[in-house]
């Protein structure tokens, strides 16, 4: 008899065992069994034979034989109605995909996504309005622009002035304010005296503010935007943020589609992330491919001379995809691994330049670890710390909420309540008499093996013990009596010395 298994993965679960268990006769040991089990994958079928000594098989009859049940499946089933079967199948795959999309909230990395894209777009477009701002103004104040180069500058200061022909030497402290500079301030006032530009009405100038306050706010929510994206790479990709940069690295995680994408790619793939069509350009017409793509932005590359730009961009590459498979797969987040990283590219850039020779990868490895299981078990003292000083905090609580409730406060001991004198001299007494106990225990432990090891043939330490007090007591009782032959000797003496006389 042959029975077909499929559809388990290749570990023996409970579960699987139990089923096996329910529907399959008992192997009788030391007799074969008249059933084999076919299953689809063969290590699963080592894994059942191990556990449970039921014979197994898979070869290409059986994968045939589970081809045929699952095309007629609704008939080895009773009482299974038309769609109940498409129903299961949609289900199990709802569970399956509901069981791929559970992930850590906190590590999402479509939100750094989004952020570098509306962080791009944003750039472009305060660019552009900011350009648009200075062509609006410079009708009115076209001195203005030669003065303020800076965009968010520039449309503050073109709200803050309004018209030119009401600027005076009053504004003058405004100005310094907004510019930081009183000079460029006075410069600013002088130049609207003499300016060229035409006048405008009342209702223009209320437009061009408003225009110059929507870029002005666009400006700001973006550094807002810029200090969120810090936070976020800090949360999914420290180390890859750490060794290259929070703009660079969500760049490289953008355009990879995903973290776990950027992982699996190889370094060589991560250096020309981004130049895409130069190196398929290259691939037509047969010339160099690129050296590098979006990494070319790390301050790393712009640092290296020309000679060893490529270098560094190769080197570069290589630690961004060693952080970013760390980040990827780590189950806690350091960056600890991304600063050694960095402090290796440092050494190679150094290298290139002065000839000093870096550090083995294996011993900043090793020195990455290290650092990380300390910091772990720091982390677990600061928890056993904290613990007992909760739990105190609960048993105050507790002492205090039975107060309230009208309860009758319990006195606490001497030992723990009171700070000073009286609650040193109670530790220190019990101090004295656990020491005292030890010092017994030791002597009678000693004393223990000491007997254990004269004792002969077997004899008990008791017994030993007892021959020793009676011992004793027969040398005390013949000393009694020797001391009484002597007094009775030294008496007759006396009296034979008397008669002489």
């Amino acid at each position: 008899m042959d029975i077909c298994l499929n559809g388990f993965p290749g570990l023996m679960t409970d579960e699987l065992r139990s089923f096996l268990e329910l529907n399959l006769p008992k192997v009788k040991e030391g007799k074969k069994p008249k059933f084999s089990l076919g299953t689809a994958e063969p290590k699963i079928g080592s894994h059942i034979f191990e556990d449970t000594k039921i014979p197994c098989q898979s070869n290409e009859f059986v994968l045939e034989l589970l081809r045929g049940v699952r095309l007629h499946f609704d008939r080895f089933i009773k009482d299974l109605k038309p769609g109940d079967l498409e129903k299961a199948q949609l289900g199990l795959g709802h569970s399956y995909s509901r069981a791929k999309v559970k992930f850590n909230v906190n590590r999402v990395d479509n939100m750094v996504i989004q952020a570098i894209f509306l962080l791009d777009t944003l750039d472009k477009d305060i660019n552009s309005f900011s350009m648009r701002v200075r062509e609006w103004y410079s009708w009115h104040f076209p001195e203005l622009v030669k003065i303020v180069n800076d965009n968010y500058l520039y449309a503050k200061v073109a709200k803050f002035i309004e018209n030119k022909s009401e600027l005076s030497e009053d504004k003058i402290p405004g100005l310094t304010e907004i510019l930081g500079d009183e000079d460029k301030a006075k410069e600013i006032v002088e130049a609207a005296k003499a300016s060229m530009g035409q006048d405008l009405s009342p209702i223009d100038l209320i437009n061009v503010q408003q225009f110059a306050q929507r870029v002005m706010d666009l400006s700001e929510y973006r550094k807002k935007l810029y200090e969120y994206l810090v936070t976020k790479m800090n949360d999914i990709a420290p180390n890859l943020a750490s060794l290259i940069g929070e703009v660079v690295g969500a760049r490289l995680i953008s355009h990879a589609g995903s973290l776990t994408n950027l992982a699996k790619c190889p370094s060589s793939t991560l250096q020309i992330l981004g130049a895409e069509k130069a190196l398929f350009r290259a691939l037509k017409t047969r010339g160099n491919t690129p050296k590098y793509g979006l990494i070319f932005h790390s301050s790393f590359i712009g640092r290296a001379s020309a000679r060893n730009k490529g270098r560094m961009a190769r080197y570069l590459a290589n630690k961004c995809s060693i952080a970013s498979r760390i980040d990827c797969f780590a189950e806690s987040n350091t960056t600890v691994f991304g600063e050694k990283l960095r402090e290796q590219v440092e050494e190679r850039l150094e290298f290139y330049d002065k000839g000093i020779a870096p550090r083995k990868n294996i011993d900043v490895m090793k020195a990455a670890i290290e650092s990380t299981q300390n910091n772990d078990t720091e982390m677990d003292l600061d928890k056993a710390t904290t613990e007992p000083s909760a739990k105190k905090s609960k048993k105050k609580k507790s002492k205090v909420e039975s107060a309230e409730d009208g309860e009758p406060m319990v006195e606490d001991k001497p030992t723990a309540a009171t700070n000073g004198d009286a609650s040193e001299e109670p530790k220190t007494e019990k101090k004295k008499k656990k020491e005292k106990r030890k010092l017994v225990e030791e002597e009678e432990e000693q004393v223990q093996a000491v007997e254990n090891s004269i004792g002969m043939n077997g004899v008990n330490t008791e017994d030993g013990t007892a021959k020793k007090k009676k011992k004793k007591k027969s040398k005390d009782e013949n000393g009694e009596g020797l001391a009484a032959a002597s007094e009775g000797k030294k008496k007759k003496k006396k009296s034979r010395s008397e008669d002489d006389d």
